[in-house]
């Protein structure tokens, strides 16, 4: 579990893609220094577990699985991703529950400056958009961010001067693709209300409004 508040943007020191697997070795930094094989790393959102470490690099292998939904593919030697810990139970909660899991990849369609304020647009599959509500969490790369306007094929967050100078959100340019985790709150309820409505009723936003979501 983790909370979307990135700790650190670390550099891929090396990255193998095979057939349905793929190993990254990631130099962690001063993030190695309790780290233990086994542990649970996110790395741009995507909770993978430390299988080597030797000095300041963790290696991780990684699933089908994570392959086919992130953007794990589209990187390379020497790219920064955004890297948190798993969160103790004596931490604070300060972003939203993150269990880096992604659901999908999204690609960047525009970034809007605002002096040190930037607001961007992602296009995203219509199922991964059904999760999403606005004003609602998602995970972009990991970060804990909120959902500031939604659309059928789009939607946006904005970016505050920390954030931006302080995850890989800096480094994206249009086109890039970026993994996203949507609100597991979210999806829950959307699932549990899916059952217990009648199946040819559609689930839209205005319905979860009406009944008191």
């Amino acid at each position: 579990m983790f909370t979307g508040l990135i700790e650190g943007v670390c550099k891929i020191k090396n990255i193998q893609i095979g057939v349905g697997s793929a190993v990254i070795d990631v130099d962690l930094g001063w993030l190695v220094s309790d780290g233990r094989i086994g542990d649970s790393i996110a790395v741009n959102g995507t909770c993978l577990t430390i299988t080597r470490i030797n000095g300041s690099i963790a290696s991780f292998d990684v699933s089908s699985e994570t392959i086919e939904k992130s953007n794990i593919a589209t990187l390379s030697a020497g790219a920064e991703v955004n890297v948190e810990r798993a969160l103790k139970a004596s931490d604070r909660l300060g972003g939203h529950f993150v269990q880096g899991h992604i659901d999908a990849a999204a690609t960047l369609e525009q970034v809007s400056e605002n002096n040190d304020f930037y607001e961007l647009t992602f296009s995203a599959a219509q199922e991964v958009l059904s999760q999403m509500i606005k004003k609602g969490s998602v995970a972009i790369n990991g970060i804990s961010l909120t959902i500031a306007n939604l659309d059928e094929s789009s939607f946006s967050v904005a970016i505050i001067p920390q954030t931006w100078q302080n995850t890989n959100l800096k480094n994206l340019k249009s086109g890039d693709r970026v993994n996203i985790e949507t609100d597991i709150i979210t999806k829950t309820v959307i699932k549990q209300l899916d059952r217990i409505l009648p199946q040819k009723t559609s689930l839209t936003i205005e319905k979860l409004r009406e009944m008191g979501f």
